[in-house]
């Protein structure tokens, strides 16, 4: 099932409370992309998880990426245990625990396992952006379902204000925009596994 071209979805990158808390200066695509590449590097560890999350749930593993770049700094901003979030989520991916069970099967917080579980999770969350606005084309749906990733289908109401509710008030364009650095940036690096 396609879920989008990534590459086609518009994105206004972070917003300054997300770039602040990463000690930049200036928000945006710039300093998403920012983001992005400090977290290339301990990316390059999970790349083959990735491209097994990404069969395995149909989403693009760019998108994948992003979002751990996102959640969890490529598992930099994690406990030793994988928790981050006040011990609240789980998980390169971070899965919360209010709503998931965040480690099924008692699975290591960055196992291939766990990030099918968790790329699963944003393929019911673009279903339900998918029924609640079917009007909206699949790179819109992809939008919504990465701001409703963030914190629920329920609270996504327009297309305008996406990320309204969501963390920073930029969850869905802060990761739009990481995915679309990964994927022009170094896709020849992962050239073999993607």
């Amino acid at each position: 099932m396609s879920y989008g071209n990534i590459k086609n979805v518009t994105t206004s990158g972070a917003s300054s409370s997300t770039a602040e808390a990463d000690g930049l200066n200036y928000s945006g695509r710039s300093a998403s992309h920012t983001m992005a590449e400090e977290d290339f590097e301990r990316m390059k560890e999970y790349m083959r998880k990735i491209k097994g999350a990404a069969d395995d749930s149909g989403i693009d593993p760019f998108v994948i990426a992003a979002i751990i770049s996102r959640e969890s700094r490529a598992g930099d901003g994690l406990d030793d245990d994988g928790w981050g979030d006040d011990k609240n989520a789980f998980g390169l991916m971070q899965v919360d625990k209010i709503c998931h069970n965040p480690h099924p099967n008692s699975e290591a917080w960055d196992s291939l396992r766990h990030l099918c579980y968790a790329s699963g999770i944003l393929v019911g969350c673009i279903g339900d952006i998918r029924r609640k606005f079917p009007k909206w084309n699949k790179e819109q749906q992809l939008k919504g379902g990465l701001a409703a990733y963030n914190m629920g289908a329920s609270r996504v109401h327009s297309y305008d204000q996406v990320d309204a509710n969501t963390t920073g008030r930029d969850y869905s364009n802060d990761v739009v925009a990481r995915a679309q650095w990964y994927e022009k940036k170094h896709s020849e690096s992962w050239c073999g596994i993607f």
